[in-house]
């Protein structure tokens, strides 16, 4: 295969971990828009809005306030994050590794590999009861095993197949998905401007300044937990790409979506209070909603939440790679694949009660994306390129073997910090001792102080001194 053909994306992308070269940079800033569109089309901010009104006691105003802050805060991150990618050429946990040292890299990456499988088997859950909602009222289908089996096989592979041609496909979808999203976004706005009750939607009081903050940190977090996946979608842009465009692409592109799909669960939570709290958000909209409407969001649903999944699969081959699973990119996207196949059979057929505990259990695991955040973004202060061929290199031969394969001091912060974060975390499963009673734990902001401490404690630490890659001729780098 050409390296032109694959640049042009006719073809299948074969790069793995290893840098992308200068001379096949050749994507666009503005491609970051579309693709943070695609990541945000879940049907969990509608919910998330309704909450804002619901459990949070939210106005309307407030909640237009919390639904512009959220995507600004977490996606503005991610476009900084994303300088990363168009310098080092390579995918996220790849470049973790010239922080965390070649052994070290594999603590924090297993625990997001694992984080985002869990998250891809809960998609793949909720997109096969979607595309069964919508049999069930289009055509009366009731679900049955058989059915359910092979709607989540459908779904599955269609993930497998757009994460397993590589960054091309993926980026023709997200933009093909932009479009629909707007359609829909009219469609769903006419509606409501036609059947709310905006007296009751505006005479709602304004509810407390920390609940303001905590609305902003649950919708926020969506976007944090893309920031390690970031370069993955930056590694193709040249090193000139200007750094004020790739995060304001990033904004717009979440906040494009955001803004809308939460104020419309905010308005529609007024009349339809249960909406904040269903177990099943996608059959309950396809319960509430005229036909007309319902099947095209539900269909929209689908749509989002399959190229999320394949943003998110084509994150985690590449972690899995850093694992040691040496076999090529797209089939290291098949072995997340195969996860999510086998538990998302487990969770629709036999522990369905076990869905709570599940998410539960990866909402623990969040804390992990956050200590690590903290650490490779207080990095990045002091380093401007990564050394590709130590990339690669997982022997005592490479320049980021470190001591024994570990950077003593972001191991060390990344260590300490997810512990601060775990004392801040409430979940079904866990409360930590310093989760209520203080206004951190109080506003939700136990992930900021994570990444705070982690990225304090790795400028505090002594480390190495950053050395010059062994690149040929390195072009300088804009920043």
């Amino acid at each position: 295969m050409s390296n032109t053909a694959e640049a042009e994306g006719t073809a299948l992308e074969t790069r793995g971990l290893e840098p992308v070269p200068d001379s096949e940079r050749t994507g666009k800033v503005s491609e970051l828009f579309p693709t943070w569109v695609a990541a945000n089309i879940s049907v969990l901010l509608l919910t998330m809005g309704a909450s804002l009104v619901v459990a949070f006691q939210l106005n309307f105003w407030q909640a237009i306030v919390v639904a512009i802050a959220a995507p600004s805060l977490s996606y503005g991150l991610v476009g900084l994050f994303g300088i990363a990618g168009k310098r080092g050429g390579a995918p996220g946990m790849a470049l973790s590794r010239a922080v965390f040292g070649q052994r070290g890299n594999l603590l924090p990456g297993s625990l997001i590999w694992i984080a985002r499988w869990g998250w891809e088997t809960i998609n793949a859950v909720t997109g096969a009861y979607a595309l069964l909602t919508v049999l069930d009222i289009v055509f009366g289908i009731k679900q049955n095993t058989p059915l359910i089996i092979v709607t989540l096989l459908l779904f599955v592979v269609a993930t497998f197949a757009i994460s397993g041609l590589g960054i091309h496909a993926v980026q023709k979808c997200n933009k093909y998905a932009t479009y629909l999203f707007g359609g829909f976004s009219v469609l769903v706005l006419v509606y409501l401007i036609v059947s709310s009750d905006w007296g009751a939607v505006f005479d709602r009081p304004a509810g407390s300044t920390a609940m303001m903050v905590a609305g902003i940190g649950m919708i926020a977090a969506g976007g944090v937990s893309w920031i390690p996946s970031a370069p993955d979608f930056t590694r193709y842009l040249p090193r000139t790409a200007s750094a004020k465009a790739m995060v304001g692409n990033s904004i717009g592109g979440a906040g494009i979506v955001v803004l809308p799909m939460v104020l419309m669960g905010a308005a529609m939570a007024v009349s339809t209070p249960d909406l904040a709290s269903a177990k099943d958000p996608v059959s309950f909209l396809g319960e509430i909603l005229p036909l007309w409407i319902a099947v095209p969001y539900l269909l929209i649903a689908l749509v989002g939440m399959l190229l999320i999944n394949a943003m998110s699969m084509y994150s985690a081959g590449f972690t899995a790679q850093t694992l040691g699973f040496t076999i090529a990119r797209h089939w290291a996207v098949s072995v997340n694949a195969v996860i999510s196949l086998i538990f998302g059979g487990i969770l629709m057929l036999v522990a369905t009660s076990f869905m709570g505990s599940f998410i539960a259990f990866l909402s623990l695991l969040a804390v992990a994306f956050s200590a690590w955040i903290g650490v490779f973004g207080a990095d990045m202060l002091r380093r401007t390129e990564y050394d590709g061929e130590a990339l690669l290199d997982t022997t005592r031969t490479s320049a980021y073997w470190y001591k024994g394969g570990f950077a003593p001091a972001a191991v060390i912060a990344w260590g300490v910090s997810l512990v601060v974060g775990l004392l801040f975390t409430t979940s079904d499963w866990f409360t930590g001792p310093l989760a209520a009673n203080n206004p951190i734990g109080e506003y939700g902001l136990g992930w900021i102080a994570t990444i705070v401490v982690s990225g304090l404690l790795y400028l505090a630490l002594p480390k190495p001194a950053v050395e010059a890659p062994r690149a040929k001729d390195a072009e300088p780098v804009s920043v």
